[in-house]
């Protein structure tokens, strides 16, 4: 069996050559070339016809161009329209959270800070929703972290809620008479009475220790500290230019003190305070650091010497109890520590008499109701 396989092998390999000489030959290479294909199956281009060439060669390119920019194109409207309504879902969301859940929390607050959404409307100003929550955060603040005893819960909330809104509205009118009347407060103002204040050692010893007192009792920065106290001494620079019949009569008593009359007696004759009986004394010596005369007055009392009157001093309230006011001094003593000395004082009418006039004529729109 194994020798005729081996025969059988023998055969093929001495056939070999003999096959591959006539595959060789079959190519014929060296053979005549096919037919040439004739001119007429040629396309002819001339110059009249190279336009309709390019336009069958450009077709057949559009061909893979358009779906490549149709592709774009869909991409393109497709991410614009999920953009449009991520923002528009997350608007929803906010508006949702503020006008019907009333949200207060940071990112809201954030959010408000970006976003104009209105609170109210006056006069054709809208109010913002971040001047609101502005006022409520600083309130809920002090009262959850100082108050714990006293905080009530949602009760309470819902209190600060109603006493924020009422502040922002306020303060909207503040503005709006303010510029009628051209009264303004300067950033150096602000900082000149928080100079005023610091030096009386008010605000804490430093820097720091300001930043700190700042943000454990109201949650604020400094910078939101200068926002309110800017509100307020807007609010009472507008009293004393609104109210002019106590701005007259102040000066025309200082005219007379300046004219030679009895400070005692004319305290006693025209002074609003409670110690206009004791001629105007105030009764107790007075330190820089004392917290129950205006930092406004203070200032002055230092600034004067034994004997002499000061010019009329828009003196701030020491406590919401109390008038703003307009104030005269007279110093009878001066260590540098202390001072003891006796002012006439003009109570101004309160900023809100002039704000509920206005209010007659132009009603607020609020867009919460709590």
């Amino acid at each position: 069996m194994i020798r005729r396989h081996l025969k059988k092998a023998k055969k093929v390999s001495e056939r070999l050559p003999e096959l591959v000489a006539d595959k060789a030959a079959s190519l014929n290479p060296l053979g005549a070339p096919e037919e040439p294909p004739e001119l007429k199956d040629v396309p002819q281009i001339t110059t009249e016809t190279i336009g309709e060439h390019r336009e069958q060669v450009l077709s057949g390119a559009r061909k893979y161009i358009y779906p490549l920019q149709h592709s774009k194109h869909r991409i393109v409207v497709v991410t614009s329209t999920i953009i449009v309504f991520t923002i528009l879902t997350f608007l929803v969301y906010c508006a949702a959270a503020l006008y019907r859940i009333y949200q207060y929390n940071t990112f809201l607050y954030r959010v408000t800070q970006v976003v104009p959404f209105p609170i109210a409307r006056t006069g054709g100003i809208f109010i913002d929703y971040e001047n609101y929550l502005f006022e409520l955060r600083h309130y809920i603040h002090y009262y959850q972290n100082h108050q714990r005893n006293k905080f009530g819960g949602q009760a309470q909330v819902k209190q600060f809620r109603k006493q924020a809104l009422q502040d922002v509205v306020n303060n909207a009118y503040v503005k709006i008479l303010a510029e009628r009347n051209k009264v303004k407060v300067s950033d150096k103002e602000v900082d000149t009475q928080i100079a005023a204040v610091r030096s009386q050692n008010r605000l804490g010893s430093n820097d720091k220790v300001f930043a700190d007192v700042l943000r454990d009792y109201w949650g604020w920065s400094i910078t939101d500290f200068k926002r309110s106290l800017k509100e307020q001494m807007l609010a009472t620079k507008l009293s004393a230019k609104l109210d002019t019949a106590t701005s007259t009569k102040a000066r025309s008593v200082l005219a007379q003190l300046q004219s030679g009359a009895d400070f005692g007696q004319t305290a006693i004759s025209n002074s609003t305070a409670a110690d206009a009986a004791s001629g105007g004394d105030y009764g107790f010596g007075i330190s820089r650091s004392n917290p129950n005369v205006s930092p406004e007055v203070i200032n002055q009392l230092f600034n004067l010497k034994p004997g002499q009157i000061s010019d009329v001093i828009l003196a701030s309230r020491t406590d919401a109890s109390r008038p703003n006011s307009l104030e005269i001094l007279k110093i009878t003593a001066n260590d540098s520590t202390t001072v003891t000395a006796q002012h006439i004082s003009f109570n101004l009418k309160d900023v809100s008499v002039y704000i509920n006039e206005l209010k007659t004529k132009q009603p607020v729109k609020t867009y919460v109701k709590f």
